[in-house]
């Protein structure tokens, strides 16, 4: 019988770096790594590869075919005519950028003008709006910058370049999507939209095709385009329409595919391209696990008391609602809004009604992002709920009740990285499309609070959403 071929995936996240070598015929995993990165929201790229090269050590990588990256989305990564990196990369959640971002919206004539060219309007997350603050703080460094690469672009170059095989930088629909600057809808760069945010043009990498290689190392190894994480999140789970990824890490997101790019104005539904040549709307938070961390620190308990403590509670907390902008929030535009607990009495005051109102007020933000796909047009059926938090019961329970759709909990997996092996092994076999691989559940949710009413907590939470002049 013959040996298997190998490939290999990549999850550069803002938290760690997790590698998986997979069959490239089944999905089965065969070894995995795992590094952390450092905390923070602007890191020295260097960080990155360290991380990489310690997850991928002792021989991670041997026999492997075919790699490809996953990375967290949005990061600005500045590189000078050499290729160094010129400053500390500014990542997502790092939202110093959110006045550029109002201002950029505002020199177009508003969001709609930037749905329209480019499918996404400019938040302080968007790497567009990271550009115009680099142009703005720190000309020297702007001044110094030739090309603007993305977290996974600049991991996958220096695979290539400490493998051999690099010949200028690239990226994939997907991640570049979520730029500012580049176009899902028209597939290209937007040069008047990167004028308007340096005062220039700056180079950016070439855009390759779903199944296209970045490169193939010395030793024979094809390294795959890579993409941004909820896209590579969303091959790893095999989305068809109807499926909606509710997803709880760091940030939380709510995506679905379909075959048309999105046109919202308002901003909260971002027209993303996916990796695999159709679209991925998506509403991202800033807000999600570290609410239930954050919980669970003020009330002095572990995660898992956390999880018990507000199951032990009645549905609507008492009468208390959280609204969770604990770091600010992103959807809706709130970068500088704090958490709110209204609805406090002596009585409902209890460890676990606060507990409760913490899952419920994380979910509730996100059931917010599913009505803002439902009026996309975007339909339905059942939601996948993945991240860290997905392996709570409470937000099992939670989740099946207030989202009235079957809730699908897959099995704990790395499913950026395996999204990324997929793609891995697609660019392998230059196929038309990625290969099948299942995907095992470990909770199937249909009837958990059915027929509930969920009407009051819904509309308390509307209500103080709108007191703080906010529309849901």
């Amino acid at each position: 019988m013959s040996e298997p071929v190998l490939v290999a995936g990549v999850d550069s996240s803002t938290q760690s770096c997790k590698v998986v070598v997979v069959n490239a015929e089944t999905g089965e995993v065969a070894r995995q790594g795992r590094a952390c990165h450092p905390d923070g929201t602007s890191v020295d790229p260097a960080a990155w590869w360290s991380a990489f090269e310690e997850a991928t050590a002792d021989g991670l990588l041997d026999g492997v075919s075919a790699i490809s990256v996953g990375g967290q989305q949005h990061g600005l990564v500045a590189l000078d005519a050499g290729h160094a990196v010129v400053r500390d990369a500014l990542l997502w959640n790092d939202t110093r950028s959110a006045s550029d971002a109002a201002n950029l919206v505002a020199e177009l004539g508003g969001p709609g003008v930037w749905a329209e060219r480019v499918g996404t309007v400019p938040l302080a997350a968007i790497t567009v709006a990271k550009v115009r603050w680099l142009a703005a703080n720190e000309p020297a460094a702007a001044a110094a910058t030739k090309t603007v690469v993305l977290p996974h672009d600049w991991l996958t170059g220096q695979i290539l370049k400490n493998r051999g095989g690099f010949t200028g930088w690239t990226t994939d629909r997907g991640d570049a999507s979520g730029t500012g600057y580049w176009s899902a809808r028209m597939g290209e760069y937007d040069q008047g939209l990167m004028h308007q945010a340096m005062g220039r043009v700056f180079e950016a990498p070439r855009v390759l095709a779903p199944n296209e290689a970045a490169g193939t190392t010395d030793d024979g190894m094809v390294v795959g385009p890579g993409t941004g994480d909820n896209m590579g999140a969303a091959l790893g789970l095999g989305l068809q329409a109807g499926d909606v990824v509710v997803s709880l890490g760091t940030s939380g997101t709510v995506f679905t595919v379909s075959d048309s790019c999105p046109l919202d104005a308002s901003g909260a539904v971002a027209g993303f391209a996916d990796a695999t040549g159709s679209y991925l709307p998506l509403v991202c938070t800033l807000n999600a696990a570290r609410v239930l961390s954050a919980s669970a620190d003020m009330l002095g308990v572990s995660l898992d008391e956390l999880d018990e403590l507000a199951r032990s509670a009645e549905p609507g907390a008492g009468g208390l609602t959280l609204l969770p902008y604990l770091d600010g929030e992103r959807t809706p535009d709130l970068p500088l809004a704090t958490g709110t607990m209204a609805g406090m009495t002596r009585e409902n005051m209890t460890p676990a009604n606060i507990a409760r109102a913490a899952v419920e007020g994380m979910l509730l933000n996100l059931l917010n992002g599913i009505a803002a796909l439902r009026n996309q047009g975007a339909a339905v059926n059942r939601v996948f709920l993945i991240g860290g938090a997905s392996a709570s019961r409470a937000v099992q329970e939670v989740a099946a009740r207030l989202f009235s759709v079957p809730v699908l909990v897959p099995k704990p997996a790395e499913y950026v990285a395996l999204g990324a092996a997929r793609q891995a092994a697609w660019a392998l076999s230059g196929g038309d499309r990625p290969p099948v691989w299942p995907v095992s559940l470990a909770a199937e949710l249909n009837g958990h609070g059915a027929g509930a009413d969920n009407s009051e907590i819904v509309l308390r939470y509307a209500d103080l959403l709108s007191r703080m002049h906010v529309s849901p």
